[in-house]
């Protein structure tokens, strides 16, 4: 049986607990009672994520989390989907620069039948995974990338901007939707490769939260868990340092047909899990954080030359953070008179800080949010896998708040002085041309070119 350990509410928790347990093959488990309501999530994180993929095979931690829902050994076709939702339940799936997640939100009694289902995936896809299955799910992603990021107006600017802050050969240069050439070219012995190197049950974490008994949830993950093999073949990622400033300005413009001039621009920060990234956080959300934040207030409600502003975090453990700034203009204004306010009010938030007001509404924005996460058993499941992938501890997901509202105002203002300088930040600006006419040459131009 597995061994585990059960864990006392901590301060700062809000009476929520977890317990942590793992199985002989290394899966790691954590386990949290609730029974508000008659349901429980089912979390799965991989340790995989598009920072560990390879050049000329981009895309392929993305194309695999399709696979997985394409049938396993016990499993055929669409039924996955077929038995979670015949049973009352929801499922998705999704992947990022860090991870690749799954996840069902059951009624309490169907939860056996979740874990079955991803025990199935982890132990026995290969049994499934067949060239017509390859085939299908490559063009469910392309036409997934072409509907979400080449044929939407700045559709690729999170993939232009991330190339720009992350150096060519870097592993966070490219986005987890890979590109076209990547998705055609990759084989079906780089998938099956690549789910014996990263789905294994050494390498993810599983969850479950909700209306359970944890000792009769734990029985059945050791009996449909428990004897999936290991795998020791996973290399590390590579390493994602980067100098804290660019140390220069760097910057792109795009001639393409969108609704409005925009500026957009990301800025390096502090790695995620630090104190530093919480600072930057919080000055993030004063300057930008919705309709209160300054930047709305100047742009949008006092200058009228913008339509929107808004200023984000992208919070990253493997590499420096990037903070998202995304400014659409109003009628004719000029970029440059946007990007001159901006550096003027970053300049003075540099400088003086936040005010009493303004630090206690993006403390408690912030802690609102992490409610959010952490009121639903799914976001409390992600929340738990998330911290014990990244940071090796679940327990920090019920304490993140505490965190956050023990930063100073100082803190926050020199984190802005540090980080939000103009040699700290790659540059896209967006300049609309007219749409071209029917049989143009520009209508034939080769698709997946971006992002």
């Amino acid at each position: 049986m597995p061994m585990g350990h059960t864990a006392t509410a901590q301060a700062g928790s809000g009476g929520l607990t977890a317990t942590e347990h793992r199985l002989a093959n290394g899966l790691r488990v954590v386990l949290s009672e609730d029974h508000l309501t008659p349901v429980a999530a089912v979390c799965l994180w991989y340790d995989v994520g598009s920072r560990h993929e390879v050049k000329g095979r981009t895309g392929l931690a993305h194309l695999f989390e399709h696979l997985m829902f394409q049938g396993s050994g016990q499993v055929k076709g669409n039924g996955h989907f077929e038995l979670v939702q015949g049973a009352g339940g929801s499922l998705n799936g999704t992947t990022s620069f860090e991870r690749t997640n799954y996840f069902e939100t059951m009624p309490t009694h169907q939860v056996e039948l979740a874990l079955w289902l991803e025990a199935d995936r982890m132990g026995s896809l290969l049994a499934a995974l067949d060239e017509e299955s390859m085939e299908n799910q490559r063009d469910v992603v392309k036409n997934e990338r072409r509907q979400r990021y080449d044929n939407v107006p700045y559709g690729t600017a999170f993939e232009k901007l991330t190339a720009l802050a992350y150096p060519e050969g870097h592993p966070y240069h490219h986005t987890p939707i890979g590109s076209m050439a990547d998705l055609d070219a990759a084989t079906l012995e780089d998938a099956r490769a690549f789910f014996r190197t990263y789905y294994a049950p050494n390498n993810a974490v599983l969850s479950v939260v909700g209306d359970i008994d944890p000792e009769q949830t734990l029985a059945w993950i050791e009996k449909y868990f428990g004897s999936i093999p290991s795998h020791d073949g996973k290399q590390p990622p590579r390493d994602g340092t980067l100098p804290e400033i660019i140390g220069e300005q760097l910057r792109e413009v795009v001639h393409e047909e969108v609704p409005a001039r925009a500026l957009m621009a990301a800025y390096r920060l502090p790695h995620d899990g630090t104190r530093a990234c919480d600072a930057a956080d919080l000055a993030l959300t004063v300057l930008g954080g919705g309709e209160s934040s300054r930047l709305h207030n100047r742009l949008v409600r006092r200058d009228r030359t913008a339509v929107a502003a808004g200023f984000g975090l992208l919070r990253l453990a493997g590499a420096p953070s990037l903070g998202w700034l995304d400014v659409k203009t109003s009628g004719g204004v000029e970029v440059e008179t946007i990007e001159a306010a901006v550096d003027e009010e970053l300049a003075r938030f540099a400088a003086e800080g936040p005010t009493p007001e303004e630090m206690e509404r993006a403390q408690a924005q912030l802690e609102r949010e992490w409610l959010d996460r952490l009121g639903t058993v799914a976001g409390r499941a992600d929340e738990l896998c998330r911290y014990a992938v990244l940071f090796g501890d679940p327990q920090l997901a019920l304490t993140a708040v505490g965190r956050v509202l023990d930063v100073t105002a100082e803190e926050v203002r020199q984190a802005a002085e540090a980080a939000l300088r103009p040699d700290n930040r790659a540059v896209l600006v967006y300049e609309p041309v007219e749409p071209a006419e029917d049989g143009d040459a520009a209508t034939d131009a080769p698709e997946g070119t971006d992002k």
